[in-house]
């Protein structure tokens, strides 16, 4: 009888543990009604390390009145006056290649500036432009979670500096590199990695209709018009302009330092589509975001503005609601 029992408890406890290791999986896919596949993860996921959660709070806690960037006009009168500046142009080589801004260093987006992350100057500001500002954003937030004093060009090279004054006057063809006794920068372990992985993900997304962390107004649009419930839109423009007009069932948390404090109202389970006006800001908050592991993108152009037109949400007549 004894035997017995020892038995029936010996096959009880086997069955917990099987149970509880088929109960160990961190994620489950789903497949939404427009065909996107999302991958949510459950409470035994990988949680962020406390050092990024605090370098990304203290990214917004600490916003500059600059919030990051800088007019192009200022830009390019730094370059012209011989100031103490990194430039880092983020385009893809062979449009480098064709010009750029004297002395700038190309780092086509991408792992390149993962990899090239250490030889950055801490003891000089950078200003890093893209092509219309947006990855220029997402580029300067790691940098200065990750300790540097970065700064996103306005508007980019195509809709910004192109179109100042005089550019020409600073522009050439010239290859630059980082020296090769450049010293190397310390970055804390675990935001290194952090950055690391974010830019490696760029692999996992493109192809799809998130390439770059970004999403096309019309990619957008369709997800509106379907009503899909996997995914959600983050306006970061005032409360003045989101109450003049946002998306569809958008949700406001107005850009601005201390905005952090309102992240913890976003899903975790959803895609978070984040706009702003042109979308330099959004790329900000994009990159805050996904480090402390939402699924966030870029809505390519913002809303809109005429700067960027015709980029953008509203210029391209999309509906709007009050």
């Amino acid at each position: 009888m004894k035997k017995n029992k020892l038995l029936s408890s010996l096959l009880a406890l086997a069955l917990a543990i099987s149970l509880a290791g088929c109960g160990a999986k961190t994620e489950t896919a789903k497949t939404t009604e427009t065909g996107t596949k999302v991958v949510q993860n459950d409470s035994s996921a990988a949680k962020t390390s406390d050092t990024v959660t605090t370098a990304v709070n203290n990214y917004f806690a600490n916003m500059p009145q600059d919030v990051y960037k800088i007019p192009e006009k200022d830009f390019i009168e730094k370059v012209k006056a011989n100031e103490n500046i990194f430039i880092l142009d983020i385009r893809q080589a062979d449009v480098y290649a064709k010009g750029h801004i004297k002395g700038a260093v190309n780092l086509p987006w991408g792992t390149t500036i993962s990899d090239n992350l250490e030889l950055l100057p801490k003891d000089k500001s950078i200003m890093v432009y893209c092509y219309t500002g947006q990855t220029a954003g997402q580029t300067v937030a790691l940098l200065n979670m990750a300790g540097f004093n970065a700064k996103s060009v306005n508007l980019g090279w195509d809709l910004g500096i192109s179109k100042v004054p005089g550019v020409e006057a600073v522009t050439e063809t010239k290859e630059n590199k980082i020296a090769a006794d450049a010293k190397k920068a310390e970055i804390n372990a675990d935001i290194k990695n952090a950055i690391v992985k974010y830019f490696t993900g760029l692999n996992e997304v493109k192809g799809t209709n998130y390439a770059n962390y970004k999403i096309s107004e019309e990619n957008a649009k369709k997800l509106v018009d379907a009503k899909d419930n996997s995914v959600v839109f983050l306006s970061i423009r005032s409360a003045a302009d989101y109450a003049n007009g946002h998306i569809s069932g958008a949700i406001n948390i107005p850009w601005g330092k201390g905005m952090q404090a309102s992240f913890n109202t976003l899903p975790k389970d959803k895609k978070i589509i984040v706009y702003c006006y042109t979308g330099q800001t959004a790329g900000q908050t994009v990159a805050g975001l996904k480090l402390l592991g939402y699924d966030a993108v870029s809505l390519n152009g913002g809303m809109g503005t005429k700067a960027n037109a015709p980029s953008g949400w509203a210029n391209k007549g999309f509906p709007v609601v009050k």
